[in-house]
């Protein structure tokens, strides 16, 4: 599922136009974006967990020349499926 498919679906779900819905699901997804990117985590009951992880500096390597490279520390976002997601999927 795509964006577009995801507006789609919350469209016919709630009877709202699609409108409506692409400006309600890009306010959500702005609105954890900006969460995220503060360093928050995100709690969604039974769906799921999303929060920042930080990963340390490393050595790699380049796997054409096997050279040895520095790579930088970084955050990434991670997600933390919940109980009641996984027991849905589960049961599919």
């Amino acid at each position: 599922m795509n964006k577009t498919e995801l507006i789609s679906t919350v469209a016919e779900k709630t009877a709202l136009s699609k409108k409506d819905c692409e400006t309600v699901v890009n306010a959500a997804l702005d609105a954890m974006t900006a969460t995220l990117a503060e360093g928050e985590e995100i709690r969604l009951v039974g769906f799921g967990t999303f929060e920042v992880k930080r990963r340390e500096a490393r050595m790699g390597r380049n796997p054409k020349t096997k050279e040895a490279i520095p790579i930088p520390a970084s955050k990434v976002p991670a997600f933390k499926p919940g109980k009641a997601l996984k027991e849905a999927i589960a049961q599919s």
